[in-house]
């Protein structure tokens, strides 16, 4: 059955598909089986993890990133989320499951395997598997069929694995109840916050400003800096090398239709009624009210617009209520599903959503449709020209990546490639300051190297590179004449937050002694402030989003009122106390306890499996490569 499937398959890849196969390619990071080039990274029980496997993986997890965070992704972020040990870990995991799954004699046969394969979207058209499909699907990825069976078992393993360990996990009704509980309390404080910068009389000697350099030197060091030398692989100056059949183009189009489909898409019109989500039936039922006068005057012939700039409590309401054309996605579900089930110049009832009241008027509905192949030809055309661009460009890098070891046959490589060589000024871990898009990946893949070392293929924003670092300055303590101002600074506002803190302990001692919020506000300034209900995970009215301040607030109790001591947060520090608790409703939880079972539920599995594949780490030798994460 395999040797058939190999045998004829073909066609283009699907790349939107590639979803279908997600469980190998991005969840468990399963990387390239092309030759183990760069050698080792791991050892996890004699088994090897290589270079490629791991590049591999670091991507995809960098992909997955870059569709969650956009252009927010950045070195700083990757970093901090330690995407490097993310991949490695990943890949250990794996390798451990697959020794487990071995070790309890679990088997995958060809059989099995074959039915698995021919039930993945990205190798089937029109539902049905494709013999022609299968190979170029793989071929886009590098991968063989036979490589990619073996990733397949893999995972089907693991994934036996997974069940037997996770199919024991149960939740009890006292847990949806509890988890309840615990999500929807609801706490409502008094509190005072001190805040550092209005403390203005605060000065500081020149012999307190030296002091305090001498004791944080360490602060004031220059930036390290680099200088490199690089070559560039622009996609973009592939394209006169990529040509694109016809045939190329209508697969591309077959194989893709849900790609050239346009969403239906409505344009309408609001007036929203503010209703805090918490509010009770009598504030509900009073907004609804409103909600229904203004309809009957929409109704009778006023103008929506006049009555969305008069009435209408939303963010739109200069507008006369306008929110554009939108896809189903854009809205919340009740507005949405409402939205979508009308028609053109139609004005509906109230709809209650999380935000309040809304009332909605239908300008047009634009319904869905779908490009034909030769208004999608363009479109294509660019696709995959891009795509081969990048083929190209990548090819070319790692032809001259294989054959440079050091500077001078990276200089060489590229003289015979007609190549130009390009240097940068020194910059720090910010980047180049010119010349370079992605910047501060730029300067991560170069402080990552010695001097005269060659980096790995790069990919950046605008295409791949090879990097040479050919001088290193060191970081280094300046003189204090040239720091003097920042250290002021610096001491000032460290006394500033100290005063702040020294307020808040002794204004929370008086509380503490039993005596009024509202009469020592008063000897320090300060302002009592009430924050109304919240939940945990909710902006804190009149105070925002403070985890540590959520952290305590639902700490305390009608027997301790006050925290041990003030909180920290980003403006300064808190002094509260308890005003009034509330616990949900038990009616509440009926509407929503399926859903939360089953979250519970998913979760529970989940800790069962970390659990095992901690066990499993635990009696599992594994050597990672020396500075492989450093």
């Amino acid at each position: 059955m395999l040797r058939f499937m190999r045998q004829q398959a073909g066609n283009w890849l699907i790349k939107v598909l590639l979803g279908a196969i997600v469980i190998v390619f991005i969840f468990w990071g399963v990387g390239s089986f092309r030759a183990q080039r760069g050698g080792r990274v791991a050892l996890v029980n004699g088994d090897q993890i290589t270079l490629d496997e791991y590049r591999e993986t670091y991507n995809n997890l960098i992909e997955q990133l870059r569709e969650r965070f956009g252009n927010n992704l950045n070195e700083d972020m990757i970093k901090m989320l330690q995407v490097k040990k993310q991949a490695l870990n990943q890949l250990i995991d794996k390798k451990l499951l697959v020794q487990e799954a071995r070790r309890l004699e679990f088997r995958v046969s060809d059989k099995e395997l074959a039915d698995s394969i021919m039930k993945i979207g990205a190798f089937q058209r029109g539902g049905v598997f494709d013999k022609r499909l299968y190979q170029n699907v793989l071929g886009r990825l590098r991968m063989t069929p036979e490589e990619f069976e073996i990733a397949q078992k893999d995972a089907m393993l693991i994934e036996r694995v997974k069940v037997l360990i996770t199919s024991s996990a149960k939740v009890s009704d006292q847990e949806v109840r509890e988890w309840f509980n615990w999500a929807n309390a609801l706490v409502n404080i008094d509190f005072v916050r001190f805040d550092p910068d209005k403390y203005k009389d605060i000065k500081a000697s020149i012999e307190e400003i030296k002091a305090f350099f001498e004791k944080n030197k360490e602060n004031y060091k220059t930036d390290a800096m680099v200088k490199v030398r690089y070559l560039s692989f622009d996609p973009d100056a592939y394209g006169s090398k990529v040509s694109i059949s016809d045939e190329e183009l209508q697969d591309y189009f077959d194989e893709n239709r849900e790609e050239f489909n346009i969403p239906k898409t409505v344009e309408a019109r609001h007036i929203l009624l503010k209703v805090d989500q918490n509010a009770g039936p009598e504030d509900v039922e009073k907004a609804r009210k409103r909600a229904l006068d203004i309809l009957k005057m929409a109704r009778e012939g006023k103008g929506f617009p006049e009555l969305a700039k008069k009435y209408s409590e939303g963010p739109t309401r200069d507008r006369g209520g306008y929110l554009g054309t939108f896809k189903r996605k854009a809205m919340v579900k009740p507005f949405a599903d409402k939205a979508f089930s009308m028609k053109a110049g139609e004005i509906s009832e109230p709809v209650r959503t999380r935000f309040g009241w809304h009332i909605i008027k239908l300008e047009k509905v634009n319904e869905e449709s779908s490009l034909s192949f030769d208004e999608a030809k363009k479109k294509i055309q660019k696709k995959l020209t891009g795509n081969k661009s990048k083929n190209l460009a990548y090819d070319e890098a790692e032809a001259v990546s294989d054959v440079s070891f050091e500077g001078d046959d990276l200089l060489k490589s590229a003289k015979e490639q007609n190549l130009k060589i390009l240097t940068t000024d020194f910059f720090t871990k910010k980047g180049p300051e010119k010349g370079i898009k992605s910047r501060a990946k730029f300067a991560s893949a170069a402080f990552d190297l010695a001097v005269m070392e060659i980096s790995d293929i790069q990919e950046f924003e605008n295409g791949y590179y090879i990097l040479q670092v050919i001088e290193k300055i060191p970081e280094k303590i300046p003189e204090f004449k040239k720091v003097k101002e920042k250290v002021r600074v610096d001491l000032i506002q460290e006394k500033q937050e100290e005063k702040a803190k020294k307020d808040a302990d002794t204004f929370l001692s008086a509380l503490k002694s039993g005596k009024s919020m509202t009469t020592e506000s008063k000897q320090f300034n300060v302002t009592p402030t009430t924050t109304g209900f919240f939940k945990r995970n909710d902006s804190i009215p009149k105070i925002g989003f403070e985890r540590e301040v959520f952290k305590a607030a639902f700490q305390l109790s009608p027997e301790q009122k006050l925290p041990e001591k003030p909180i920290k947060g980003s403006r300064g520090y808190y002094v509260f106390q308890l005003k009034d608790r509330k616990t949900p409703e038990a009616e509440e939880l009926n509407t929503e306890k399926a859903s939360i079972k089953q979250k519970l539920l998913q979760e529970k599995k989940a800790r069962t499996f970390d659990a095992l594949i901690a066990q499993i780490r635990s009696n599992s030798e594994i050597t990672i490569k020396e500075g492989f994460l450093d």
